[in-house]
C-alpha cells in the first residue's frame, strides 16, 4: 500500500480503520505515517492526523519515539487538526518529565484563547489535569481557569470541565 497516495485521497472512517489495520503494530509503517504527519502538505498533515490518532488508540507504545517532535510541532502548527489530534493522544501518554513546561505552556495557552476550537480546548484541560498529578501546585490555576471557561463555555467545554473539577476539589 502506498500510504501517502491512499491518504492524499478523500479520507472516510472505513478507510482510515484499513489503515490503521495496515499499519498495526509495524513500527516502520507508523514512521512512514508520522513522515506524512510532519511533512509540509497542510492536507496530507491533517489527514495523516486523523490515522495516527487511531493508531495510537490501538496501540499507545507506536507513538512513544515521536512524544517531543509532536510537542515542538504545536509551536509551529496553526491547524486545528494538527493540535485537537497531537492533545488527543497526549491524553493517552505519559508525557516525559522534560516536556512538562512546554506542554503545559501550550494547553493554559489554548485553554485561554476563545478562539481555539472546543475540542482543543478540552483536550488541553485533561492533558494538563494529568500532569496536575505530578505537578500539585498547578492545580489551583487550572482549577481557576477551568472555573472561568464553564461559565460561558460551550456544553462540551462545561462537562469536562465540570468532570476535572470534581477531581481536582478531592485533591487540592
Amino acid at each position: 500500500m502506498d500510504l501517502e497516495d491512499y491518504i492524499k485521497n478523500t479520507l472516510y472512517k472505513e478507510q482510515v480503520s484499513i489503515i490503521v489495520d495496515y499499519i498495526g503494530k509495524d513500527k516502520v509503517r507508523f514512521a512512514n505515517l508520522m513522515n506524512l504527519f510532519f511533512s509540509n502538505d497542510n492536507r496530507l498533515s491533517q489527514r495523516s492526523a486523523w490515522v495516527m490518532s487511531h493508531c495510537v488508540d490501538k496501540n499507545t507504545a507506536l507513538i512513544i519515539p515521536y512524544i517531543d517532535k509532536l510537542v515542538k510541532n504545536l509551536y509551529v502548527t496553526n491547524d486545528d487538526a494538527t493540535k485537537r489530534n497531537t492533545l488527543r493522544i497526549l491524553q493517552l501518554v505519559d508525557i516525559p518529565e522534560s516536556l512538562w513546561g512546554e506542554v503545559l505552556e501550550k494547553c493554559f495557552e489554548y485553554l485561554e484563547s476563545n478562539n481555539e476550537a472546543i475540542a482543543i480546548r478540552a483536550f488541553s484541560m485533561t492533558v494538563a489535569y494529568n500532569i496536575s498529578q505530578y505537578i500539585p501546585e498547578i492545580k489551583p490555576e487550572l482549577k481557576g481557569l477551568i472555573e472561568e471557561i464553564i461559565i460561558y463555555g460551550s456544553a462540551g467545554l462545561r462537562s469536562r470541565g465540570n468532570t476535572i473539577l470534581k477531581k481536582l476539589e478531592k485533591e487540592i
